[in-house]
């Protein structure tokens, strides 16, 4: 009996000793111990240290900081997690192999830390950099962060490649091969790249602007990407539109209107005397000159004219534009000044506006015609 118990006790001893990857499991047990102790660490770091960085942010009179600040908080807060790794692997005393996987497993999570830092942080350096946007445009400065980001994830995974010993010169040249392949079925892609570059550096409209571009599409620019461009029209539909299309094309741009026209073609009746054309004529301008909604005459054309002699019309040409490029603004000032020309019309000049009409004159009826009747007086 001695002797089982005695068995019994050398394989506990041997298991516990020689435990797993031939570390004791005390010395794991241990190594969990000092692991879960700096995750209590992070928490106790997270809740005091980082608390207080956001508020010293806070304090400051620009919100960059608070921005930056707000990015980098979840990528510090990974670090205690790799420092737990790092002592508890170290306390273990792991073979040359092990020690040199979790070697490299640390310094995978180092440099991954590291890039998801810099590409966290690249968001509040874009909003930082607003006054570039009057250099290089928005859109353009939207373009650059989104390469960078790229460019960090690119780099970053290339660092933890060549961490696990996978050369990259070699991948790259397998890659550029397979590129060149697939860029010859690529080649609308990279004509849209070019267009969105092109649209860009040309500055033809930005996000937020009114366009219209014939037969495609008439709204609000929302976003340009780099393969196409997300418009919204007047009804909230999206359209994607591909770059190359817009480069080419004709495109209004609205938003930057100056003035915003009002043109019309206003008829009165033939029986309306050159003294009542006149009245009509001077009361328009006079409106046009006196009311601060208009343009005034000397900075851009405004005319108001008799026109044309029409078929059942006398027609005056109204030609004016107004100072704002709003059109719920515009559409008052043209509905008052409609009913200002109704009133001038009718009540100043005591004539009326024409409608389409045609008379009919008769000189003689054929000959096998019936006669027409004459009732007797009487």
């Amino acid at each position: 009996m001695d002797k089982n118990l005695d068995e019994l006790k050398n394989m506990v001893v041997d298991v516990w000793t020689h435990g797993l990857f031939g570390v004791d499991i005390g010395s794991i047990i241990i190594a969990l111990g000092i692991l879960l102790s700096f995750l209590l660490i992070r928490g106790i770091f997270s809740k005091f240290v980082l608390a207080k960085l956001h508020d010293w942010a806070a304090k400051s009179t620009t919100k960059l900081d608070d921005k930056i600040v707000d990015a980098l908080i979840p990528p510090i807060k990974f670090i205690p997690v790799i420092l737990g790794i790092f002592f508890a692997s170290q306390y273990m005393g792991l073979s040359d192999d092990a020690n040199e996987l979790i070697m490299r497993v640390e310094r995978s999570l180092i440099a991954f830390t590291i890039f998801w830092a810099l590409h966290r942080a690249a968001d509040p350096l874009s909003h930082g950099l607003k006054k570039l946007e009057k250099l290089l445009t928005r859109a353009m400065m939207q373009w650059i962060f989104k390469t960078i980001k790229v460019l960090v994830v690119f780099v970053g995974a290339a660092v933890i490649l060549e961490i696990w010993g996978i050369a990259v010169g070699p991948l790259l040249a397998g890659l550029g091969l397979f590129g060149a392949a697939v860029a010859l079925g690529a080649q609308d892609l990279f004509k849209n790249l070019i267009g969105g570059i092109t649209i860009i550096a040309e500055k033809r409209f930005h996000p937020g602007e009114w366009i219209l571009v014939e037969g495609v599409v008439e709204g609000t620019v929302e976003e340009i990407g780099f393969r196409s461009t997300k418009v919204r029209r007047f009804d909230k539909a999206p359209v994607h539109v591909p770059n190359s299309q817009l480069s080419d094309a004709v495109v209004t741009n609205f938003s930057r209107m100056t003035h915003r026209r009002i043109k019309w073609a206003i008829g009165v009746e033939y029986r309306t005397t050159v003294e009542q054309l006149q009245i009509i004529r001077d009361g328009i301008m006079n409106y046009i000159v006196e009311n601060d909604a208009f343009a005034r005459s000397d900075e851009i054309s405004t005319f108001v004219r008799v026109d044309s002699f029409n078929a059942s019309s006398i027609d005056f040409l109204v030609y004016c534009f107004t100072k704002t490029t709003d059109w719920g603004q515009w559409l008052e000032i043209k509905e008052a000044f409609a009913l200002e020309i109704k009133q001038i019309v009718e009540d100043k000049a005591g004539t009326g506006f024409a409608f389409p009409s045609q008379s009919i004159y008769v000189e003689s009826l054929p000959g096998d015609a019936a006669e027409v009747f004459v009732p007797p007086k009487g």
